[in-house]
């Protein structure tokens, strides 16, 4: 009994894709900060003799922000929602600690400034408690159970041509990876036998059922970008008949790396795929512009409240200007001027040539280090955001100049240009700032995922990323 039960949990873990392993997680999530939620009111309501647990309780004693704490919680954990991360205990304590002693800290101050009596104690310092410890038991049993670290999912590749060798490639290198490539699929003579990136071409398309039968595959990746013949095609339906998942590279790609792989798609990828997946809702275009609103506000109290140092320290160390105005191409490729602290030279580009920032650049000053490094030299763009110039999350606003050479070198650059930028993104997150053809077209490869795969969820998580960079001071 025991050996079927644990075949049972392996199929389970192999037959589970990424995205529904991370939606476990996130409802794990969701039960455990209910619970935390019922705990609190329960210890809350047995302090109140003269109501105790019932429906009077629940209406008159807790006020509405009460019942917030939840999303707040879930908020704070958006950054332990990465499914190939969760054995990484360590990292989980650290964050959910962190949060709740955070959150316990802050309230007791604003408990203490408060006048007496207007506002509960134990219900909430409960709540952060029971959060915390109800969030680390789930991880610790979604581990157990649902993470893939020896039940790999049997994989073969159709194809192994360039992307197919560098999906095999990223398969290699990418940690916490479920898959265990058999080897590939391929019908060119001249492959057979052939050891690619370490995986057999284990023959063509007439060997295609045997190979799987043979090998226990339940997983297909097709890596093939031409014309696919009659057989393999017929082979590929049939592999979804028999219950084996069969999924292409680039959404591989997307899966493992948070990018899209330009250099690996058909020229006509924008009008087959993506801008089809690029929409949103009305709903979400409203919840973002609100969001940017709230947002632009509280970055505009911190501008005037950083602004006095920040044009004091420049004006010391370089002089005049202290701001810094240029043109940069916005949302469907209309241009506004962007605001930012000075933080190069005057006259940077005196011979008129368009160059972004480099490591180590010379004509950065010293005070413009620190406020790139803190990313202070962003702040006064938060004018732009309340102007719908900008958003707060979005791929970064360039200038014409840039722009113009590079979608020239780079595939789809321009398509980045379908939403409004923002003053972080998913691109500025995962990687500095560009300044090579190479560097920014692995840029393009995050935009591109995150118009694609844009949602409020992955805006916050963008944005308690680049506030671990900003205390961090990993800005350049």
């Amino acid at each position: 009994m025991e050996a079927s039960n644990n075949s049972f949990r392996t199929t389970l873990k192999q037959r589970l894709t990424p995205r529904e392993r991370r939606f476990i997680l996130i409802c794990g999530h969701i039960i455990a900060v209910l619970l935390a939620l019922a705990v609190s009111l329960l210890a809350w309501a047995n302090e109140d003799d003269w109501l105790g647990f019932s429906v009077s309780f629940l209406l008159e004693r807790p006020e509405p922000w009460f019942y917030l704490l939840p999303v707040l919680w879930l908020i704070l954990m958006v950054p332990l929602y990465n499914v190939r991360q969760v054995h990484q205990f360590q990292k989980a304590l650290r964050v959910v600690l962190i949060s709740a002693f955070s959150c316990i800290a802050i309230y007791l101050l604003i408990f203490f400034l408060a006048p007496a009596k207007t506002l509960p104690r134990r219900g909430v310092i409960i709540f952060f408690i029971a959060a915390a410890v109800f969030s680390l038991l789930w991880r610790r049993i979604y581990a157990r159970f649902f993470f893939v670290k020896n039940a790999f999912i049997n994989t073969v590749i159709v194809g192994a041509g360039k992307a197919g060798r560098k999906i095999a490639e990223i398969i290699n290198t990418t940690e916490g990876v479920p898959y265990r490539v058999i080897g590939y699929i391929d019908d060119d003579p001249s492959k057979a036998d052939a050891v690619i990136e370490g995986y057999p071409v284990l023959g063509g398309s007439g060997k295609y059922f045997d190979i799987l039968t043979e090998n226990q595959v339940t997983q297909v990746i097709m890596a093939i970008s031409n014309h696919l013949n009659d057989l393999l095609l017929d082979e590929l339906t049939q592999s979804e008949e028999r219950g084996i998942t069969v999924t292409t590279m680039p959404m591989i790609y997307e899966e493992l790396l948070g990018r899209v792989p330009v250099h690996l798609l058909n020229t006509d990828w924008l009008l087959r795929s993506f801008y089809d997946m690029s929409h949103t809702s009305l709903f979400f275009e409203i919840a973002k512009r609100f969001f940017d609103v709230i947002g632009g506000v509280l970055g505009l109290i911190a501008l005037g409240l950083v602004t006095p140092f920040a044009a004091l320290a420049t004006l010391i160390d370089t002089g005049r200007p202290v701001f810094y105005v240029q043109e940069r191409l916005g949302l469907r490729g209309s241009t506004f001027n962007i605001i930012k602290f000075r933080t190069m030279v005057q006259n940077a580009e005196m011979d008129g040539v368009a160059r972004p920032a480099s490591e180590h650049d010379d004509r950065i000053t010293k005070v413009g280090s620190i406020l790139r490094r803190s990313h202070l030299d962003e702040m006064p763009q938060f004018i732009n955001v309340l102007r719908g110039e900008l958003s707060l999350v979005g791929p970064r606003a360039e200038r014409p100049e840039i722009v113009k050479d590079l979608q020239r070198d780079v595939p789809f650059y321009r398509a980045r240009l379908l939403v409004r930028p923002g003053i972080t993104g998913w691109a500025q997150v995962n990687q500095n700032y560009a300044a090579g053809t190479e560097e920014n077209t692995i840029k393009l490869e995050y935009d591109l995922y995150y118009i694609k795969h844009r949602s409020l969820l992955m805006d916050l998580s963008i944005l308690f990323h680049t506030f671990k960079t900003i205390f961090g001071l990993k800005g350049r």
